[in-house]
């Protein structure tokens, strides 16, 4: 391929998308990057302040993202709006079985974060318009052609209609409900829960004390999570809320006192009286993996690679080291001379992410099907586990880091005149 139009070219510019083309620009400023975004994007439609909303949906970053982006140099702008989760209960609805997680123990100020999904975006444009990345916004790609050393891709651009782009590779962070994907045809396995996730704000009578909650019921596991003052604990908490089909239908009929209610029923008195629920969102409840997400010029990162059930928080998390991981083999090929698209490439990319994100898949998908088991044997086993986790400072410590987003390999993605050239680094 003679010289093409770009180098990169990133197929949704959501959460996992614009922080791929920030990472990119801090970590390989030599790399052309142009992201193809639905939505129109201007400077003048990025607001001054923030201004934070009861139903802002949110996003529960573990301790190893705040790493993460405190390397890419977001995290300062971040924090401003970022609530503490200092302390994380796990329990087992009507059995004795739990565990308890505290920051101070492991030496942190925070076990995680929960950061509204709007804040996060708006700190990411701002961040992105600083630097050289492109943006052809609103467009969408429609399809690609494989080419020598690279690919084609074909977009469309509202009123200016159809055009084409040739790239070295094309990345698809298009989400979960990925159409290029499909279009592409990579194989997608699919395993459904059978439930629903209801999302939504919610206000306790008692304090959250930047408290987070994983509660195990026999219709399925809920969380709470602390939201609202990064400063001060207050009585704000973002829920995930499991639902049959039949049980969800029954709850959105309900006015909020009486959802408010039921919720109680199922959560309980550990924050008081719930004295009010947000706007409610749902969506049915899915593991969905692409056993090969690259091609030769092609990857899958993010919700379009796996997504995975939100009551361990562990999905955002996830595709962010995987998007750090591809970072630094695209840092490496630029240094060896290679294509970002060469499959050798991609399959470094895909070999090291690997282990993490089926250890992942295994750990979250676990909690979902044990915890989801009402046999006697296996809610004595799983109570016992619980209290094992609780009583055992190796186990628990394990568990803690699970959750934290610790433990695994951590890419290397220095920024131009580091001079740690390190391959790997282990938390």
């Amino acid at each position: 391929m003679t010289k093409p139009d770009t180098d990169l070219i990133i197929a949704g510019g959501g959460l996992a998308g614009a922080t791929l083309a920030l990472a990119l620009a801090r970590a390989v400023p030599s790399l052309r990057v142009t992201v193809v975004e639905a939505f129109p994007l201007s400077p003048g439609a990025l607001p001054e302040s923030y201004q934070p909303s009861y139903d802002a949906r949110s996003t529960a970053l573990g301790w190893g993202s705040r790493l993460i982006f405190e390397e890419l140099g977001l995290w300062h702008r971040l924090a401003g709006q970022a609530t503490p989760i200092r302390h994380i209960y796990v329990s087992d609805r009507g059995h004795f079985g739990a565990t308890r997680l505290h920051a101070a123990e492991h030496g942190q100020d925070a076990l995680g974060y929960v950061v509204d999904n709007r804040w996060m975006g708006l700190c990411l444009m701002r961040e992105l318009l600083e630097t050289g990345v492109q943006w052809r916004a609103p467009a969408d790609v429609t399809d690609m052609t494989p080419m020598p050393g690279g690919v084609r891709v074909q977009l469309t651009s509202g009123d200016k209609g159809a055009c084409e782009l040739t790239a070295r590779c094309l990345v698809v962070a298009d989400g979960g409900r990925s159409g290029l994907r499909e279009k592409l045809g990579f194989r997608v396995t699919r395993h459904s829960y059978g439930q629903n996730a209801l999302i939504a704000n919610v206000s306790t009578g008692d304090s959250h004390g930047f408290s987070a909650f994983e509660r195990f019921t026999d219709a399925g596991p809920m969380a709470l999570l602390p939201h609202g003052s990064p400063s001060r604990a207050g009585h704000q908490s973002a829920l995930v809320w499991t639902l049959t089909d039949e049980a969800l239908a029954e709850v959105l009929e309900f006015p909020g006192e009486d959802k408010c209610r039921r919720l109680q029923e199922r959560f309980g008195w550990r924050l008081g009286r719930f004295t009010h629920i947000g706007t409610c969102h749902h969506y049915p409840l899915a593991l969905t993996t692409v056993d090969e997400p690259i091609r030769p010029g092609v990857a899958l990162v993010g919700n379009a690679a796996h997504a995975l059930h939100p009551v361990a928080g562990q999905g955002f998390n996830l595709a962010l080291r995987g998007l750090m991981t591809l970072v630094e083999q695209f840092r490496l090929a630029a240094e060896q001379g290679k294509s970002i698209g060469d499959l050798d490439v991609l399959r470094r990319y895909q070999s090291l992410h690997r282990q993490d994100w089926q250890q992942t898949v295994r750990f979250s998908d676990s909690l979902v099907r044990v915890f989801g088991q009402s046999m006697p044997p296996i809610t004595a086993a799983r109570d016992a586990g619980l209290v094992g986790l609780d009583l055992l400072p190796g186990a628990k410590r394990w568990f803690a880091r699970k959750a934290m987003g610790l433990g695994g390999r951590r890419a290397v993605i220095d920024r131009p005149g580091n001079v740690n050239r390190e391959v790997t680094r282990h938390e």
